[in-house]
């Protein structure tokens, strides 16, 4: 007798059970800030806008992490200008610099800098790595081992580093500043969660605009390659810290940020249809890194108190690094975007 003719086919209860799907839902813009004449983050971008054109959502975000004191992620496919970007914004400060191109055969020490024998005086003397500067552009970082991966996890949580035994502090600012093409894996090295988490955002750039774009062909062919000064001094930036750091935040959008980031790791409370495409939530690290990016575009934007719409703003690039998705997720090619637009556009705004 057939397994069929025993009753063993399976009943319509016993079938899997596919979750439906999440129609992805358009982010929202960036709102592009109105700084005071003078401020000196004003003089900053236009400096920016010397060289760099259009790109003001990643130029924003850039400057909101800069005032965080945080480090941020920039993904995109090539010929954005990321790197423009991120080495035109350190030319316009008054300080250190340094890029390191990633690649699968780099060593922590390429890094972080290692022990040499001073023959002369018989003994081992300590040589720093590039990683010694104020600004750090790690271009292509998936591009490094799971060693040098270690190396720069330790800079950029404890802000030191160490060499034979020693610990030597970075300097004050220390911004990493961070691309990656997310199209080509061929030679790369998947970013650890532990070290995506260590980012205060995580920026994706898009394609310009048409008259940008067109803007960048007159530039390139007419030959008119402009260069950028320091227009910002250290001192600059550590009051323009303090400024960000007195920006009100009224407790129900605490709480609201609260909410936010805590349904992430449960969205199918807020929308049903998002229980089976989350696997782990962002950490407690987003709710902090989402308040201090909110209020930095606050006082970007010229207030000293931050609204629901910096929020808004800010909870991509906070919170889309911060989300592990699940094989389910993946098949039905829902994106931490699309789980968190959704649940933006759920939860009760304050």
């Amino acid at each position: 007798m057939s397994e069929w003719a025993r009753g063993d086919r399976p009943t319509a209860t016993e079938q899997p059970v596919t979750p439906p799907t999440v129609a992805p839902v358009e982010a929202e813009p960036l709102p592009m800030p109105v700084m005071p004449k003078d401020s000196p983050l004003a003089a900053l971008r236009s400096e920016i806008g010397r060289v760099i054109v259009g790109q003001e959502g990643l130029v924003t975000r850039l400057l909101v992490a800069l005032l965080c004191d945080g480090h941020c992620l920039v993904e995109g496919v090539p010929g954005l200008a990321k790197t423009l970007t991120v080495s035109t914004l350190a030319g316009c400060l008054e300080a250190g610099y340094a890029r390191l191109q990633f690649t699968p055969d780099l060593l922590p020490a390429d890094l972080t800098g290692s022990e040499i024998y001073n023959a002369a005086e018989s003994k081992f003397e300590v040589r720093k790595g590039p990683i010694f500067t104020n600004v750090l552009l790690a271009d292509e970082i998936n591009r490094a081992p799971a060693k040098v991966q270690s190396a720069l996890l330790e800079a950029m949580q404890e802000r030191q580093v160490s060499i034979g035994g020693q610990t030597f502090p970075l300097p004050s600012p220390f911004l990493v500043l961070a691309t990656q093409n997310p199209i080509e894996q061929e030679g790369t090295y998947p970013l650890p969660e532990a070290q995506l988490d260590r980012f205060l955002l995580n920026v994706h750039v898009d394609y310009p605009g048409e008259l940008d774009e067109r803007e960048v062909l007159d530039r390139t062919l007419t030959g008119e390659m402009a260069s950028v000064d320091p227009v910002m001094q250290l001192d600059d930036i550590l009051t323009a810290r303090q400024s960000v750091a007195n920006v009100r935040m009224e407790p129900r959008l605490r709480d609201y940020i609260v909410q936010l980031v805590r349904s992430t790791r449960a969205p199918g409370r807020q929308v049903r249809e998002l229980s089976a495409y989350v696997d782990f939530g962002a950490s407690p690290r987003a709710t902090t890194a989402l308040a201090m990016s909110a209020r930095a575009l606050a006082w970007l934007s010229g207030r000293d108190y931050a609204t629901p719409d910096d929020v808004k703003a800010m909870a991509l690039d906070a919170l889309r690094h911060r989300i592990v998705l699940s094989y389910e997720a993946e098949a039905d090619q829902v994106t931490a975007d699309d789980v968190i637009t959704r649940l933006l556009t759920t939860l009760p705004m304050p």
